[in-house]
């Protein structure tokens, strides 16, 4: 076998996965993260835990990979992604649907383990939305509000792992990630604007044209108010409301970077938001703690 010719296809593999840009597994895991400890009560079960973790991996990496096959002749085009493997033809494309194909059916492999009929019929659903937001941007003026939908859907999944059910609260905390992924998504596609008009995607930066910024900040508000809702009902303390209130000062921050529309700082802007899904977790988790709630 020839092991260095094996280590570099992946490498590739990895690139195509994006695991090493982690940022994309972050933003999917942390609205799941809020899912499991609020459907809990601040006790989310181990196994439950492990597997939508290491399902938020592999569907992100499924995700990025049926992306860039969407998205191979237009990549080739933008500056930032002309070099992925797929683009540059370094992987073929029935590697890539194959890779899809392996990592989707281990996810679903997972979902077989918890034994829970509404989360395994549900997993339908979110693979259908993973490997179809990339589509959208042919189509949809706002794909990001799609991407919202697909990058949260382990939240009334993981309602479903421990419910049995999905109650309302879990559709809402779904509609607070929609407006949070339209957000940021706007942002990271602020960067590429210009070359997204050139080849003809369709993005929420150039469909909000110069009420790009202004749409952001109206994004951000309505996913904290609706955050905000959702932990009232739960009779949640001071703690949760402090994770919302530092979000909110990132939200601010955000703005002073975005309100110029330059490249790097919008992108900044976009991965800058993991720190706000960590300290609204961080807020739901200390409030449990302080409750006498505490994770077992």
């Amino acid at each position: 076998m020839n092991w260095p010719a094996l280590k570099e296809k992946l490498d590739l593999y990895e690139k195509l996965m994006r695991l090493d840009k982690p940022i994309g597994i972050l933003l999917l895991l942390w609205p799941t993260l809020w899912a499991l400890w609020l459907s809990a009560l601040g006790k989310p079960n181990w196994v439950v835990l492990w597997v939508f973790v290491l399902g938020t991996v592999l569907m992100r990496s499924a995700g990025c990979v049926i992306n860039d096959y969407a998205d191979r002749d237009f990549d080739k085009h933008v500056e930032r992604t002309k070099e992925r493997p797929l683009t540059a033809g370094k992987v073929t494309t029935k590697e890539a649907l194959t890779l899809f194909a392996v990592l989707s059916l281990i996810s679903f492999g997972l979902v077989l383990m918890l034994g829970n009929q509404l989360v395994i019929w549900m997993s339908v659903p979110a693979v259908f939305l993973a490997a179809s937001y990339p589509f959208t941007k042919r189509f949809f003026a706002i794909p990001q509000a799609y991407l919202g939908v697909a990058f949260g859907f382990g939240i009334p999944m993981a309602y479903a792992a421990h419910l049995g059910n999905v109650p309302a609260e879990a559709w809402w905390l779904l509609l607070a990630n929609v407006f949070w992924a339209v957000a940021y998504d706007t942002e990271y596609a602020m960067v590429d604007r210009d070359d997204d008009l050139k080849i003809g995607i369709k993005t929420s930066a150039i469909t909000f044209g110069r009420h790009d910024v202004a749409a952001v900040i109206f994004c951000y508000a309505m996913t904290l108010a609706i955050i905000g809702w959702v932990g009232w009902t739960l009779h949640l303390g001071w703690a949760f409301y402090a994770g919302l209130v530092v979000a909110a000062g990132i939200f601010g921050l955000h703005y002073t970077w975005i309100r110029g529309r330059q490249r790097m700082p919008c992108f900044k802007a976009f991965l800058h938001n993991n720190w706000v899904g960590l300290v609204i977790f961080v807020g739901i988790v200390v409030d449990f703690l302080l409750a006498g709630r505490s994770f077992g």
